[in-house]
């Protein structure tokens, strides 16, 4: 066996030693001092030569990990300009409002949080005070990502500084009657504050990294300077357990994204207790964000501890706090002085005697209130460091109090998040602890009352005017009026109206051909922002690579072994494209920073995201929730779709449902197109919605998704019919009839409308000339570009009857007199095309791609799900069968010539 105390080989046992002699010196003179002085005082010499390695540029591994204590000490702190004072009585009137909010909201059983608030309300305030810039300031102003569970404490901020009323507090989470604040950050529902939602949560963290990235893309690509901005993400210690929370850390650190600021409130609980019961959150955070490249900043204690620190003359102190599990920090706060004095200064003979020397209250004070978090001073240092910190993004570890200063009651209780009223008197208590002017006669029936100072009150003044200072009020959101993006040529769509002759085509490749021409547009060319995850050339993109150029901010430092190719992979400070690696979760980020930039930046920006449609619905499917929320716009596409497309992939690369999940967003609006023409209409008249002149009653805050396919095909010509475009957008149109196509069908031959989506409407052409030619069924075939989108217009309609409007739903309009049944296919499961059932007056059945995937030839594997042109023939007959219009032989006939 190995002697676990005997030194290990490392792996600079491999390099040269030019002076062992030297070295033997070095390590005899460190365990002279672990023999002498003790382990602690040898880590502590090694720490400090670590320490000073490191600010003197002499490359090492940097360490993962400092002392439990503040990185800031207090002899370095900044002192902060303005009225502390004044600031404390703002903090007081914004704790006690939120609390009452939340309170007087209890009787309805709607819920809120207040615990949450009470422990960041200085991390907040020193930051509307001092550094968040508002929307007026240079640029943009910065982009803020409130903690979502501390909406009651920015509530009550608006609500002093006079843009929220009385009013609106008592309908927190009562939006129904249209005078409401939604329960978190939401800019759909209160789009005149909130510019991002953040919860659920982790998708916070991960949008504050990609907006930071895409705010230097847009600086670096000439659209707009704003350098100025900076990123500021608040966060809890528990959300930090998120994948999404840390996924993109290594990105912010290696693109040096100095614009950016996490602070996280280490209150070292989550929602039903500790965030780590047995060990250390805020140094295992260090560990993590310095491993990754962060610049670290701790502000863990109050000055109450100063005095504590300098009696540790022997390090003991120091030692004790690293050792503390966090469960147990959490104990001290609810308990006595006794306790405190047995169970944390009595494990060490040096804290015992430190301990005699501290009275009860001092040792309650450290204990109990004194955070770093709590201080003004403390964390405005600690946000000057961040600011002034260059080359790399910075995470504040802020420790605080959940519940502080909401009573022994709140403070550090396991249940303080389920926690959502006070009693009477307990708001008297914290009255009392925050020396506001409320009088018990203003407790009427017993009921809180909110409290203000005045309109014209000291405080008003001095928030108004620091808040003037820095740009305007924060947060807010705004739209600036930006002039409709110029409608690209018609020549860029109108290509697609010919068809591709006898050339295969798949739609990816259409879509892509069509970007391609809408870059090169003068007017909007620029604006667009192709985004895509490590599959470029899976989607035939490569071509773009030396055009638009990859965005990197180095640039490109090395020769790209395709240099001497047509197609050679190009990468730019100015680069168009956003090549994320493999990370849809990092492009869908991407994507909101991009959709969004017309209201944070009035900028408007046409973000295109391709990916395999398999791994974006179903993978980040959160991301695009948060995308509608915060009301993006731009073209999602879901390439390589379908369940029986993509040859020989395999059950995890089959999408039979992305539409499904798609039809759940209501700010997604889903299409399926069959031909190049049709991708071309969706695109032009999504371009006029989002970015043009959108029509009376359309909403532009949407985003598309489109759905393309690998399997090229020939593209046929766009109908000469009327009224084509416009069934191509409401999602459904006449392709073709049995007489258009040329079968000629005998006189009264039995007929039925054969409705087709994406790649499936192939199928149905040939079910059409099978039925014609061996069954002599005379078949109609419908492109059906979104059978999503017909159900919302016939949702509308029945919503409009209820009112007493009279609306015919699109869908009975677009088949009013077709004969015979309807069958409804698609290469997604049946609950697709089903969608629209109940709308559609004739007879109604549909085909799907149900089940799991499979690996096989796309032949094989339509045969296998039964959605082949056989199969839809077979379907088709026995559909006209029941109705007594073919012989009932004819299906078993079908079913045994085809082998079905």
């Amino acid at each position: 066996m190995t002697d676990p105390n005997a030194i290990q080989p490392s792996a600079l046992d491999q390099l040269p030693d030019r002076d062992p002699e030297e070295t033997a010196e070095w390590q005899a003179s460190l365990d002279a001092v672990a023999q002498a002085a003790g382990p602690h005082r040898a880590a502590y010499l090694m720490r400090r030569t670590l320490e000073r390695a490191e600010a003197g540029g002499i490359a090492l591994p940097k360490l993962l990990e400092t002392d439990y204590v503040n990185t800031i000490p207090t002899a370095a702190e900044p002192s902060a300009p303005g009225d502390e004072e004044m600031e404390r009585r703002i903090t007081a009137w914004n704790r006690w409002n939120a609390a009452a909010m939340v309170t007087r909201g209890s009787k309805y059983g709607v819920g809120g949080h207040i615990a949450t608030f009470a422990s960041a309300a200085w991390l907040y305030e020193t930051g509307f005070n001092h550094f968040f810039r508002g929307k007026e300031a240079d640029g943009s102003g910065d982009q803020l990502y409130i903690q979502g569970h501390a909406s009651p404490g920015i509530y009550a901020r608006a609500f002093l500084d006079g843009r929220l009323t009385e009013a609106h507090l008592d309908n927190f989470r009562q939006e129904a009657g249209g005078n409401g604040l939604p329960s978190y950050p939401h800019p759909r529902r209160l789009p005149w504050l909130w510019e991002f939602p953040t919860v659920s949560m982790g998708l916070g963290p991960l949008s504050a990294i990609y907006q930071a990235r895409f705010n230097r893309y847009l600086t670096a690509r000439g659209i707009k300077d704003v350098s100025n901005s900076h990123v500021w993400a608040f966060l809890g210690d528990g959300e930090m357990d998120e994948p999404e929370s840390t996924a993109a850390l290594a990105l912010a650190s290696r693109e040096g994204l100095d614009n950016l600021t996490f602070v996280i409130n280490c209150n070292l609980q989550r929602l039903d207790g500790p965030v780590r019961a047995n060990f250390k959150i805020v140094q295992e955070l260090e560990a993590q964000f310095r491993g990754a490249g962060w610049n670290v900043v701790k502000t863990l204690w109050g000055t109450a501890w100063d005095e504590l620190f300098q009696l540790d003359t022997t390090g003991a102190l120091v030692r004790r706090l690293r050792e503390v599990p966090d469960a147990q920090v959490q104990t001290y706060q609810t308990r006595d002085a006794a306790y405190i004095r047995e169970d944390f200064f009595g494990k060490d003979p040096a804290l015992v005697e430190m301990a005699k020397l501290l009275s009860d209250d001092k040792i309650l004070e450290c204990f109990h209130l004194s955070r770093g978090g709590h201080e003004a001073r403390k964390v405005y240092a600690a946000y000057k460091a961040a600011v002034e910190f260059k080359g790399a993004p910075t995470v504040i570890l802020a420790q605080t109090v959940k519940g502080h200063t909401l009573g022994e009651g709140f403070a550090s209780k396991n249940a303080n998040h389920q926690m959502k009223k006070l009693t009477v008197d307990e708001f008297k208590t914290m009255r009392d602890l925050l020396e506001l002017p409320i009088s018990d006669s203003q407790f009427v029936d017993g009921q809180v009352p909110y409290g203000h100072p005045g309109a014209d009150s000291a405080e008003v003044r001095y928030l108004q005017e620091t808040r003037a200072a820095l740009g305007g009020p924060a947060p807010a959101r705004r739209v600036h009026p930006v002039a409709p993006l110029p409608a690209p040529a018609e020549k860029a769509f109108a290509s697609f109206d010919k068809g591709s002759g006898s050339q295969n085509v798949a739609t990816t490749m259409a879509f892509v051909r069509l970007v391609k021409d809408l870059v090169r547009d003068k007017e909007s060319g620029r604006r667009w922002v192709p985004i895509v995850p490590d599959e470029a050339r899976t989607f035939g993109m490569e071509s773009l690579f030396p055009s638009l150029g990859i965005y990197s901010p180095k640039g490109q430092t090395y020769e790209p072994v395709d240099r001497d190719q047509l197609m050679y992979y190009k990468e730019a400070k100015n680069g168009q494209i956003l090549n994320e690696g493999i990370t849809e979760a990092g492009s869908m980020a991407d994507f909101i920073a991009a959709s969004t930039a017309y209201a944070t930046h009035g900028e408007a920006m046409i973000p295109f995201y391709i990916f395999y449609s398999m791994f974006g619905w179903q993978r980040t499917a959160d991301q695009m929730w948060q995308l509608g929320d915060q009301l993006g716009r731009g073209f999602l596409v879901g390439a390589t779709a379908g369940r029986t497309t993509l040859t020989g992939e395999g059950l995890q690369h089959a999408d039979g449902h992305s539409p499904v999940i798609a039809a759940t967003n209501p700010a997604a609006l889903t299409y399926d197109p069959a031909f190049a023409y049709e991708v071309a209409a969706i695109v032009k008249d999504g371009l006029r919605r989002m970015y043009g002149e959108a029509a009376p009653g359309e909403d532009p805050n949407v985003f598309y998704y489109l759905t393309v396919y690998n399997e090229p095909l020939p593209q046929p010509a766009k109908p000469a019919a009327d009224g084509v475009d416009q069934g191509i957008v409401k999602g459904l149109y006449r392709f073709n009839t049995a007489e258009s196509a040329g079968l000629s069908p005998v006189a009264n031959a039995p007929r039925i409308q054969l409705l087709g989506s994406g790649t499936a409407i192939h199928w149905a052409l040939r079910a059409q000339k099978l039925l014609a030619e061996e069954w002599g069924v005379a078949a109609d075939v419908w492109s059906a570009t979104s059978w999503t989108e017909l159900r919302r217009d016939a949702l509308d309609a029945d919503a409009a009857l209820l009112r007493g409007e009279e609306r015919v739903p699109y869908v009975r309009q677009a088949l009013q007199g077709a004969e015979g049944p309807v069958l409804a296919v698609s290469d997604y499961m049946r609950q697709v095309p089903d969608q629209i059932a109940q709308w559609v007056e004739q007879d109604y059945s549909s085909l799907g791609a149900d089940g799991f995937g499979l690996s096989d030839t796309r032949e094989a594997a339509r045969r296998h799900f039964g959605v082949d042109a056989e199969s839809i023939v077979v379907a088709a007959l026995a559909q006209l069968a029941k109705r007594g219009e073919v012989k009932a032989a004819a299906v078993k006939e079908a079913r045994e010539k085809y082998g079905l």
